[in-house]
This record gives C-alpha cells, structure tokens and sequence, in this order.
C-alpha cells in the first residue's frame, strides 16, 4: 500500500491525466481507446482482447506502455464494482430485516390475542365461542413460578361496570349450576393408565407403621448415585443441596437383609390439599413443628397433579414424566427417621409402633386436574374420566385431607394481588372479574359444571381464577372416593381468630399425641406466615361493585358448600 501511495503521488506531480476508472495514464490526444472498461454497458471483459490476456492493466507513462508488474503487481478485483452493489444490498437487506421484525411482532400480537380471544383460525379442542386453546399456560408449579401468567388483559370488548348488566351473566351461569354426582371409575381402569405406578407402590403396608410405608430392593451398588435421574434434581437447583446430602447419608440406612439390599419407601399419611391463598402455607409451617410429623422435602411437589404428567412450568409446555420413584424420593428423609425407630432395640423387643407420620402439601390437589384433556380420553363430554383423588384412594384407601378455606371473593382478590406482575388495580381487578364471567357463561352455556371447572381452555383462558373459589364443586367429587370422616375442613377465618383451636383440631384429627405447654405454644404463637405483602396492602380492598358481583357469582355454590358441611359459617355472610 505504501509503494502504491508513493506511485499515485509521483503521478499527480507530473501533471498527467488519469482515467479514474481504470487507472490509466492519458496522454494529452489520447482518444482513451485502451481504456476497455469505459466503452459503456456493453463492454464484455471476456470478449475484451485486452481484459482477456494477464488480466493486467495497461499502464502509460511518456507515451510508452510498461507493465504495472514491474513497478507493483495488481490483480483486477472487482471490489470497487461491487461496493456499490453491497451499499443496495446492504440498505435493502436492512429494509426487508426490518420489515420481517414488525411483521412478526403483529403476527405474534395477533396470535397471542387471538388466542386468548377466540379469534384464530385453527380451532380448539374445546370451542366456547369466545376462547381458544391454550395448553403451554396452565397453573404453574408454584406461587412464585405463575406471576407471569396474569398479565393485564387486552381484551378488546366492552367492560359493563355497572352492577345490573353483570348481574344478567351471574344470572345465566346460576340458572345452569346442577351439582351431578360423578361417576367413579374402578380399579382396573385405572391400572391401565398408570400400569407403572400400580407396579412400584405395593397393596399393602408395613403393620407397625402408622405411616405407610414398605421396603423395596435395591438393586444399586456402592458406586451408583440413587438419585442421578431424580427430575426434581435435575431441574431445580434449589433442591440439590437435600439430594446432595440425601445421597451422603443412603447407604447408611439400607437394610440388609439375606446378602440383599432394601430401602424404606413411604407415602404420605395425610394431604394438605388446598387451597391457594387460604392459609395452607402457615397451616403448613405450624405443624412441622409437631414432634410426631414430618413433610416431604419439598413443600409443593404438586406431582399428582403436575409432574407426573411432566409439568414443569407451564409456560415451557411439557417435559419427560416425572415416575413416581421421583416422588417417593422426596419423603426419604421422613423414612430414614420411621426406619430408625422401626429398628431400634425396644421396637424390635416390645413391637413399638412407629407413630412418626407424613405429610404433603401441594394446594393444587385439590382442585387441579387441567391435565387430564392431554393424557385421557376424551369421551365423557368434557368432563375428565380420571380424577386426581381417583388414583389416591386407590393406592391409599385410608389417607387423611386436611382442606384450609377462606371467603372465595377475598380468595380471588388476594389470588390477585400475589399473582398479577404489573398494572394492579382495583379497576384492573373489576375487569377481569368481568372479563372471566363472561367466559365462563360461555361455557356453561353448552357444558356442564362439572366440565366448566376442569377445562383446560377455560381455565387458561380466564384472567383471574373464578373457579378456584369453587370449593363445594371439588369437595363432592373428593367425597365420591373418600368417606366424610377422612376429610377435615377449616376456614382461614376461624384459624387467624384462633390459631390454638384449629390447631387442636388437626392434631385430634391426625391421631397426634399430646404436646408439652412449651411445645404447644411454639406451635400456636409463632408469627403468621405467608402474609399479604405491602405493596398490595397499599391497593385497598376491592371496588365495592367487584365485591358485590362476586358474592352474588359464588352465592349459590357456598349454599351448597354449607349444607354438605352442616355449617353455615360457609356462607361467609360477615365478612
């Protein structure tokens, strides 16, 4: 480049002309006829007697040709030619990137609308008029995990604020409530959708536990990791720390016996099922403290009604099926402690039973059974053949359900505030209140009840969850498979004006064993837990409006509630 410089320069000082196209000295008469490239379009390199040889330019100095070779080699690129070329390209290529990106963006809000809205051209499994499918957006594994699933509705339709006009949809959806008995499938039916599960948990129990419990061989080695394909492990992080120290400690609790291994396996002895937002997490907190129960180690592992159908989150679609070895994993911790009781020398002497028992406490068994349109089939005109509590009862005949509760309409409200990640308003909130009525008449309009509460697309496709406060809805399915005695019924209301009494009642309802004055006012006097936070304190209760449409919309089904509870506390008629 420097030798080219300095040949350009030396040019220029001699006061000699140039074509600027293709570096050509012109002499003063020169007519510029060596100059191939600048005899217009039609000039063709190949067919040039010029441009065809070395492909070399001329050059001419004092009226002599030498070649350029001598002084500097240049090879013809065809850069120059196509910079032009690349700056079009360039601009145009930009244009069209441009335009692909807000095109896609108007597809997406397009689709994403539509979808909500039942404005897509591809129809959904279930067709309501005025919403579609929407499978990858189902309740999320945790509280923490579904914020992101109430953003501010878009909704292009008219919101009637005023009372009357959604009275008349309150109206309809009441007019079409029939609480049907559900029928209850047998046994066999259900070893055919869960063949596997029916393989891994026996028919019976180990005698001297009052948890249920059995060994099951293990067929490992010293060198194999028991909890290398645990999905819990391997999909959240914050459970590695229990498995890293569960894996520490497995050998030292396997049980030998004829030169084979065995391990303990247990299931819960009781189920905290629901619901959200109704005190289930401090319930929870209170009696862990119990000497005599212990938990899985997770809080939540909502695997009846998520992971085993591989439910992750819903907003990423599904995953591989979480086996129920997975679940059994998370309650070995409580199985190492029932195994050293069942072991110790008085147990073995005296036949001491084991009275340490277990317990789950994932708020969506209740009520969550979106699932099963993914899984079952669907010939029972929208209503799911197989229940969450179907494969429970199946398994554990004699488990016990402990059900928190609380006004639905302050329910939904709080529901709302936890959930909802931006724009939270009191106005915000009556929209979508009004928005989910009319989805839901919608649907009632052509499927029973029964079918509105545990539709996939309905539920998705609501903005808030109306049907989560229909408790006496999944309080009599749970009654077709289990006796009313096995089912304990709480109000939140009664549990934060005395926590010391609804406490008692759980632990007479458990079987539990008396308490020290000192234990019992850890347990009865720690701090609420899982308060509202207070930021959406600073909200305010509800619109007076919102409240009063929503006490009509849940009025029928907490008449129902009550008269299956004998209690008319569950009409919520003070608060």
């Amino acid at each position: 480049m420097a030798v080219l410089g300095s040949l350009i320069q030396e040019f220029n000082s001699s006061n000699m002309r140039y074509c600027i196209n293709c570096c050509i000295h012109l002499l003063p008469n020169d007519l510029h006829r060596q100059c191939f490239r600048c005899r217009g379009p039609n000039h063709n390199n190949q067919k040039c007697p010029v441009c065809k040889g070395e492909n070399k330019i001329p050059l001419y100095t004092d009226s002599k040709q030498m070649k350029l070779l001598a002084v500097l080699e240049v090879r013809t690129d065809h850069r120059e030619s196509w910079n032009g070329f690349f700056c079009l390209r360039k601009g145009k290529l930009c244009s069209l990137i441009f335009g692909l990106i807000i095109m896609t963006l108007v597809m997406a809000s397009y689709i994403l609308t539509g979808a909500k809205h039942g404005l897509l051209l591809i129809p959904s499994p279930f067709h309501y008029g005025a919403f579609a499918s929407n499978p990858s957006l189902m309740d999320n594994e945790s509280l923490s995990d579904m914020k992101d699933h109430y953003q501010p509705s878009k909704m292009n339709i008219s919101y009637v604020k005023d009372y009357p006009s959604i009275k008349l949809i309150i109206d309809t959806i009441t007019s079409k409530i029939e609480f049907m008995t559900r029928q209850r499938p047998d046994l066999e039916e259900l070893r055919k959708q869960e063949p596997h599960m029916f393989s891994v948990i026996p028919n019976k129990f180990l005698p001297n536990s009052k948890n249920p419990c059995w060994y099951e061989e293990y067929k490992g080695n010293t060198t194999t990791d028991p909890y290398a394909t645990n999905s819990y492990a391997l999909y959240s992080k914050r459970f590695r720390t229990i498995f890293d120290y569960l894996r520490k400690v497995f050998w030292n609790h396997l049980y030998h016996y004829k030169d084979k291994h065995y391990r303990l396996r247990c299931l819960p002895h009781f189920y905290i099922i629901g619901q959200p937002k109704c005190g289930t997490t401090d319930l929870y907190d209170r009696l862990r403290l119990h000497p005599d129960v212990r938990f899985s180690a997770i809080k939540e592992p909502h695997w009846w009604t998520r992971k085993r159908f591989g439910i992750i989150r819903l907003r990423d679609g599904f995953h591989d099926r979480y086996p129920v070895e997975d679940y059994l994993d998370l309650f070995d911790l409580a199985a190492h402690q029932i195994q050293g009781v069942l072991q110790s020398e008085a147990a073995k002497e005296r036949g001491k039973m084991n009275n340490i028992i277990i317990g789950e406490a994932s708020a969506s068994t209740m009520w969550d059974n979106n699932a099963w349109i993914f899984f079952y089939d669907n010939s029972t005109e929208g209503e799911p053949p197989f229940l969450i509590q179907d494969f429970i009862h199946a398994f554990q005949p004699n488990a016990k359900l402990i059900i928190m509760l609380r006004d639905p309409v302050e329910r939904l409200y709080s529901d709302y505030l936890y959930f909802a990640s931006a724009n939270k308003s009191v106005e915000d909130f009556h929209e979508k209140v009004a928005e989910s009525l009319q989805l839901f008449e919608n649907c009632m309009l052509d499927y029973s009840l029964r079918a509105c509460v545990y539709n996939n697309t309905l539920n998705n496709a609501m903005p808030v969850r109306l049907q989560v406060g229909l408790y006496v809805v999944y309080l009599l399915d749970w009654l077709t498979v289990f006796d009313k005695d096995q089912i304990l019924v709480l109000r939140l209301e009664d549990h934060a004006s005395n926590v010391k009494y609804t406490m008692h009642m759980v632990f007479q309802f458990l079987d539990l064993g008396p308490l020290s004055e000192k234990q019992e006012a850890l347990i009865t006097k720690s701090p609420a837990s899982n308060t509202r936070r207070p930021e959406d304190r600073s909200l305010g209760p509800m619109l007076p409006t919102t409240k009063a449409i929503l006490r009509d919309f849940y009025r029928p089904f907490n008449t129902k509630l009550a008269q299956v509870l004998f209690d008319d506390a569950f009409l919520w008629k003070r608060t």
